[in-house]
């Protein structure tokens, strides 16, 4: 949930905290209540549970949930939209992983650096 820093400021940073509501999250991304239970029916995400059972979404569901949003108001149903949403996400997370790598890779490593090879 937390970065797992012991400040509580921390959680201002942390966009995976869980610090809304679902009527605040529906209010944000200007959809319903009823709109949140879908997609996550849909398995887009699983929304945190406060102690009395309340679900609880962070800035990035929100995030997942608008774009998601976006795609339905175009005309597709709301599971294909998740589905869409997943794999855009799973992209984005595997071109930064390769963009590292690549950045890792052009670092001379100063264990072979001074070698003629």
């Amino acid at each position: 949930m937390t970065s797992g820093h012991n400040d509580p400021t921390d959680r201002f940073e942390d966009e995976h905290y869980p610090a809304y509501t679902m009527g605040r999250a529906a209010e944000m991304i200007g959809a319903t209540a009823g709109f949140l239970r879908a997609i996550e029916q849909a398995r887009l995400f699983e929304a945190t549970r406060s102690e009395g059972g309340h679900r609880r979404y962070s800035r990035y569901q929100l995030r997942l949930a608008a774009r998601v949003r976006q795609i339905a108001d175009q005309g597709t149903g709301i599971e294909a939209a998740c589905r869409i949403v997943i794999l855009e996400d799973q992209l984005a997370e595997a071109l930064e992983i390769n963009a590292r790598l690549q950045r890792e890779q052009r670092t001379p490593d100063s264990s072979t650096s001074g070698r003629s090879g």
